[in-house]
C-alpha cells in the first residue's frame, strides 16, 4: 500500500527518524532546561517559577540551534526570519505550559522542595514537549515537498519511416559529339 508519499512503511521510517532526531536535541535542552533550573536555584533567591522561565529561555536557544542544524537541517530553509518569530512563539507556548505546571504545583498546592521542584518542572517540559513536536514540525521546520521520482515511461518506437517518394533516376546527359 502506497501513499502519496511513499509507503506507509516508509512515512513509519520517516517519522521514527524525526521523532529520534527531535528526541536527541530535546535530550539535550532537558539537561540544560534542569541544569540551569538547579544552578539558578541553588546559587540565587530567585523564586522557583522565575528560576525556570530563566532556565526554559536558555534551552530554547540551545533547541534553536540543535533543531535548525540537526534535526531540520533538510527542511526548508528559506525564509529565516519568520522561521524564528514562528519558533519563538511556539517556543513561547511551550513556556507558558512548561512554567504554569510548576507554577500550580508550587503557588496551587504549596509543592515547592527542591524534589517537587524538579518533578513537576519536568513533567512540565515532558507536557510542553508534545506541543513543541506538533507546532515545530507543523510550522516551523515545515517538510519540503516530495520529490516525484521521475516517471516511468516506456519507450516511444521510433515512428514509422515515411515512405520515400520513388526516385528515379536522372538521365544521362547524352555525349557530345566529339569534333575531329
Amino acid at each position: 500500500m502506497t501513499t502519496q508519499g511513499g509507503s506507509v512503511l516508509e512515512r513509519v521510517r520517516g517519522l521514527v527518524r524525526e521523532v529520534a532526531k527531535f528526541g536527541a536535541v530535546g535530550g539535550l535542552g532537558v539537561l540544560v532546561n534542569l541544569g540551569v533550573f538547579n544552578l539558578i536555584r541553588h546559587t540565587t533567591d530567585l523564586q522557583v517559577v522565575r528560576a525556570s522561565v530563566i532556565a526554559t529561555v536558555v534551552a530554547i536557544a540551545t533547541n534553536y540551534l540543535g533543531f535548525r542544524y540537526f534535526a531540520y537541517r533538510d527542511r526548508a530553509q528559506s525564509g529565516r526570519t519568520r522561521e524564528m518569530a514562528l519558533f519563538a512563539g511556539f517556543s513561547a507556548i511551550g513556556l507558558v505550559i512548561e512554567n504554569g505546571v510548576l507554577y500550580t504545583a508550587t503557588y496551587g498546592f504549596g509543592w515547592d522542595g527542591p524534589l517537587a521542584s524538579n518533578v513537576f518542572k519536568f513533567i512540565g517540559i515532558g507536557t510542553a514537549t508534545v506541543f513543541r513536536f506538533w507546532s515545530y514540525r507543523t510550522w516551523v521546520f515545515k517538510a519540503l515537498p516530495p520529490v516525484a521520482p521521475p516517471a516511468a515511461t516506456e519507450p516511444v518506437p521510433d515512428p514509422a519511416p515515411l515512405p520515400r517518394p520513388e526516385r528515379r533516376p536522372e538521365p544521362l546527359p547524352e555525349p557530345e559529339p566529339a569534333n575531329n
